[in-house]
């Protein structure tokens, strides 16, 4: 193929890579191969063959995909598993301040730091206020709740 022609197939395929990781945000993994199809167009524009090009964009795609993994695996490492909402309640400790009784007309409630919120138990048990519990899912605007054991702390 004609040396004219390789300049911008290393062009474009630096570009569809920079597109493909855009689009695929997060995961780094065209990102090298961008940066090689890049360097290898240079080369290209610089009056390289096709064979020093290929080579060119190996060796650099190599080389960023070996660079660029400690970045990736701490950012995997701190991706927060925080939950946000009303998810973030679950698995948080609180107390009964209002009874809950299973199939009652009146809904109890419990205390989960500052914030107050209709509860059930999970088992359909009942809890007498003063109960320590344990947020176990959330649906729509009620907590799941069960109770902890009564020497745990709050």
């Amino acid at each position: 193929m004609d040396p004219e022609v390789w300049r911008w197939v290393w062009l474009g395929a630096a570009a569809a890579f920079t597109v493909g990781e855009i689009a695929a945000a997060g995961t780094f993994f065209l990102l090298p191969f961008a940066l090689g199809a890049a360097v290898a167009a240079i080369f290209a524009f610089s009056g390289a063959g096709s064979a020093t090009g290929l080579i060119v964009f190996l060796i650099v795609s190599v080389i960023a995909t070996i660079a660029v993994r400690p970045l990736v695996k701490r950012l995997e490492a701190t991706t927060s598993t925080r939950r946000v909402g009303a998810e973030r309640l679950i698995g948080q400790t609180g107390f009964v301040i209002k009874e809950l009784s299973p199939g009652a007309d009146d809904m109890g409630a419990v205390r989960i730091g500052r914030e107050e919120w209709h509860a059930e138990d999970g088992d359909g048990n009942t809890l007498a206020t003063g109960t320590k519990v344990e947020v176990i899912e959330i649906r729509g605007a009620r907590a799941i709740v069960r109770p902890l054991p009564t020497n745990s702390t709050i």
